[in-house]
């Protein structure tokens, strides 16, 4: 009778955790939850299944990783006013393959299954030039700053500047859980219909991570959502007036400034760099020919003048 009962018990259990286990993923579209017990994963590499969590923002790393997963089986993915700082860089390379910690976390290096290497940030951006397998990236540094250059498309009615701040730091907070004090300064150009918004953690601060923000971010405003709702984007309100945003750059500013060079450029920017200084040496020239020619004709003038 015992051995009955707990039989009952358990698949009474069994069934309720299986009723507990959603069926999707709310912060992360391509998230997958079964069980018992329940748990929810990524597919990354070669059908690996890495777990994450669904009731929180997933590390860039992870979705990075799923990104390629699915770019390699042929399923849907698509990818994609200034710097705050002179150090700030922007992720110009790419899309890769990133090797992950077990917190999703960057590795400091990282080499997307090749022989070429480089370090980079918190935010998995290069912050060095390409090198080798000896490459030595010795520590993971942190983004501390990052900046959201945004613009917005064209609304029914002015937007009010002092009322922005709060309307964009309480999207953050709605949809990427992003407390609003690391917001620190918002600039707006009407004009242009831009928007610059300034978070910072501060340095030596671990408590959140941009990059995840900034990562789903990008994702809304290029309308390719890394959340399970498709429907919703990133658009605060202001005085009942939603903005839709319509372009997004972010820059990175880190902890210690990159090491980028100029021994790594391509051959298209080296001879862009060619012409440029080529005209100027060539408009000096000009400049100093048309001197010499003025300075000469004045000389005869003058000897003629005496002359006379």
């Amino acid at each position: 009778m015992k051995m009955w009962i707990f039989a009952v018990l358990a698949a009474l259990a069994v069934g309720a955790s299986a009723q507990n286990c959603p069926s999707t993923c709310e912060t992360m579209k391509w998230g997958t939850c079964d069980g018992p017990p329940c748990s929810c994963y990524l597919l990354v590499d070669n059908g690996v299944k890495q777990p994450i969590n669904c009731t929180a923002l997933v590390p860039k790393c992870f979705l990075m990783k799923a990104e390629m997963y699915r770019a390699r089986k042929g399923m849907n993915t698509r990818s994609i006013a200034g710097k705050p700082d002179e150090t700030a860089i922007v992720d110009n390379d790419g899309i890769y393959d990133p090797e992950c910690e077990s917190d999703g976390k960057f590795k400091a290096k990282q080499c997307n299954g090749t022989d070429v290497c480089w370090c980079v940030n918190s935010a998995g951006v290069r912050r060095t030039d390409k090198g080798d397998q000896n490459l030595k990236c010795e520590k993971l540094v942190e983004t501390h700053w990052v900046r959201l250059q945004l613009t917005h498309k064209q609304g029914p009615a002015t937007v009010d500047k002092d009322k922005l701040k709060t309307a964009i730091s309480t999207e953050l907070n709605k949809r990427y859980q992003m407390n609003p004090s690391l917001v620190k300064e918002i600039q707006y150009d009407p004009d242009a219909r831009m928007i610059v918004v300034d978070v910072n953690k501060g340095k030596g601060d671990r408590s959140y991570d941009l990059s995840k923000m900034a990562y789903y971010m990008e994702k809304d405003v290029k309308i390719l959502p890394l959340f399970n709702d498709q429907s919703r984007r990133f658009t605060p309100s202001v005085d009942g007036q939603t903005l839709e945003m319509e372009n997004i750059v972010v820059y990175y500013v880190d902890e210690e400034a990159p090491t980028i060079t100029m021994k790594h450029l391509t051959g298209g920017i080296i001879a862009v760099i060619v012409v440029v200084v080529l005209a100027v040496v060539a408009g000096l020239l000009a400049v100093f020919f048309v001197q010499k020619r003025q300075r000469k004709y004045k000389k005869t003038q003058q000897r003629e003048m005496e002359q006379m």
